[in-house]
């Protein structure tokens, strides 16, 4: 499958639309598209994370605004993160290992797009266990997500608010606010390794290449919450998003 320049700007601005409305950048669907064109495989996490702070910042200065970000609360979880993430992102890989490490990585988000109602559900059943409570409970969820995310160009939300959830770490409000930091903070980091492991050249070419793409998310994160988010229910946005990383996963894998 093979998109042209317009119509995969015009997806990266309905996949900025739905995520922005909920905190989140899109990272893992950004990579997943790009993952189906022919681009070099050393610049998508480039276009994938710049996307991410391009849609989260406003996300981010929404919440700020709201009172929902406890910065208290997060820094032990972005402490450890934020130098992971780099280091993720200088990771050198293969192109075998780059495209068997996303396609489990997406296949991973897709799955928690899918449950993650259910995970919801049942986070009032894992709440008294405390795992929060642990010093070095946001300092390990962080780091490891933070590596992951690095290295395969997503800002890692996806996978960081399941776990606050499941573990009742807040209410999803202020989680998707902590979710929409982690992934700003952690794609600045991870696009600084990226960069500096692949070179400028081809982050900068790939830039000029697909300009339209980052353009396409501007304006989808701007309109998306009062034009996209309201025309289907959460639920069907959330099972169409999880298919389709789904089945870039299963074709990246069966390569």
């Amino acid at each position: 499958m093979s998109f042209s320049i317009i119509g995969l700007a015009l997806l990266f601005a309905v996949t900025a639309a739905l995520y922005a409305s909920v905190g989140f950048g899109g990272g893992s669907t950004y990579i997943a598209l790009l993952a189906l064109t022919a681009l070099d495989f050393q610049a998508l996490p480039v276009i994938a994370l710049l996307c991410n702070i391009i849609v989260v910042i406003g996300g981010t200065i929404r919440f700020q605004s709201r009172g929902l970000i406890d910065w208290p609360k997060i820094w032990p979880i972005l402490i450890l993160s934020v130098p992971a993430a780099w280091l993720g992102g200088r990771t050198i890989l293969a192109q075998d290992s780059f495209i068997l490490l996303l396609g489990l990585s997406l296949a991973s988000a897709g799955i928690l797009l899918l449950v993650e109602p259910f995970i919801k559900r049942a986070g009032s059943g894992f709440g008294n266990r405390r795992w929060t409570g642990h010093r070095l409970f946001a300092p390990a969820i962080g780091s490891g997500i933070g590596f992951l995310s690095g290295m395969v160009g997503i800002g890692g939300g996806i996978f960081l608010a399941p776990i606050l959830l499941l573990t009742r770490w807040a209410d999803s409000r202020r989680i998707a606010a902590t979710a929409s930091v982690f992934i700003l903070v952690n794609s600045i980091a991870g696009l600084g390794g990226q960069v500096m492991k692949s070179g400028w050249v081809i982050g900068e070419g790939a830039i000029i290449s697909y300009w339209p793409l980052f353009l396409g998310v501007v304006l989808g994160g701007q309109v998306g919450s009062f034009l996209v988010s309201r025309a289907l229910p959460e639920n069907w946005i959330r099972r169409l998003t999880a298919l389709l990383i789904l089945y870039v996963a299963i074709r990246l894998l069966w390569m």
